[in-house]
């Protein structure tokens, strides 16, 4: 099991951050679309922090075409000397259609199709396969050697879906190298409906699970002391809020009772009442989506709870901690690891 970290950085401080992630002990990095781009920040880190894994957790799909993110892919895999991995993400249906202004509906067989299609441009690039790929919403039929980068030197970058629903995680299993699970995830969900649907679409590609990289991002509420342990929990609090008023995050909260919360919290967003979503996240709430306590006893709770599970366990953790506390507990997270799977 790998540990990756988020990467927050804009530009300017992109090669410090990422040289500090490295030295905390991190294997991989990703990025957030959030208010700045995914992709520029880590052609820096491969520069700066050669080595790490790097990967976009997520870049936002649907308003790039194909073609487009496949050369970001093929170029950033091969200046970070294979270390890219591409992971992609639909958003939600209001985002697409509202803030970027582009067609959301159906997102699976969307989504699905674009998969195939950046497989089909690489296919291309890598193997000299005819450029012939024509979907329902995606079309690639030519490639003259101007625009042909030839083959990857480090091979075809993989690609990493992130899902929430059954069907796009079964999309994921099916056409996608991996899944990135949500970070807003419970453990019922998880193992009663999102990996199911892995194999689900594994099964229905004829492929094997040790062929797919599960890569699931736990939120982790620790402090060295009572008072940060308390500016954790509340900007966790505030965290979990904003995700639980999204409709389309429902299902985690419904596999462990909380799906009647999420229109109160929804009507909350609606009105602009931002700062109120963190305070109707409860003590059950926080057991049921963190991994939570003092630095000594994280590790041990994480290879515990996502261990059997994941190839690469994603750490987010949206409050100021010391490095140390940090290198501590990664340190510790490996020296626990088993091969996946062994108890």
């Amino acid at each position: 099991m790998k540990i990756d970290g988020p990467f927050y950085a804009q530009l300017g401080q992109a090669a410090a951050e990422a040289k500090r992630l490295a030295a905390i002990g991190y294997d991989g990095i990703y990025t957030l679309e959030g208010s700045w781009d995914p992709f520029y920040p880590l052609v820096v880190a491969a520069e700066h922090a050669p080595g790490l894994d790097l990967a976009t957790g997520i870049a936002v799909a649907f308003p790039r075409n194909p073609m487009h993110l496949a050369y970001q892919a093929w170029d950033l895999h091969a200046f970070s000397g294979g270390h890219f991995m591409l992971g992609l993400g639909s958003q939600v249906k209001a985002h697409i259609e509202k803030r970027f202004g582009v067609d959301f509906d159906p997102p699976a067989s969307r989504m699905r199709e674009y998969i195939l299609a950046l497989k089909a441009i690489f296919d291309c690039w890598h193997n000299g396969a005819e450029m012939n790929f024509q979907g329902r919403f995606y079309r690639h039929t030519l490639m003259t050697p101007m625009f042909n980068p030839g083959p990857n030197p480090h091979g075809i970058p993989p690609i990493l879906l992130g899902a929430l629903g059954p069907r796009m995680t079964e999309v994921a299993g099916e056409v996608a190298d991996g899944l990135i699970v949500h970070p807003f995830n419970s453990m019922p969900f998880l193992e009663q409906q999102a990996v199911p649907a892995v194999e689900r679409g594994l099964a229905t590609a004829g492929r094997a699970r040790e062929d797919f990289t599960l890569q699931i991002n736990a939120i982790v509420i620790t402090g060295e002391t009572d008072e940060a342990m308390r500016a954790a929990e509340e900007a966790v609090k505030g965290l979990l809020g904003f995700y639980a008023s999204t409709p389309a995050y429902r299902p985690p909260m419904e596999a462990v009772g909380f799906g009647d919360l999420q229109p109160e919290l929804n009507r909350l967003s609606k009105e602009g009442a931002w700062a109120e979503l963190g305070r109707h996240i409860d003590e059950k709430f926080l057991d049921a989506f963190t991994t939570r306590g003092e630095p000594a006893t994280i590790a041990a709770r994480l290879r515990e709870k996502y261990g059997h599970h994941a190839d690469r366990l994603a750490i987010y953790a949206p409050y100021d901690a010391p490095d140390d506390m940090w290198r501590g507990i990664i340190s510790e997270l490996k020296g626990l690891q088993q091969p996946r799977g062994v108890e």
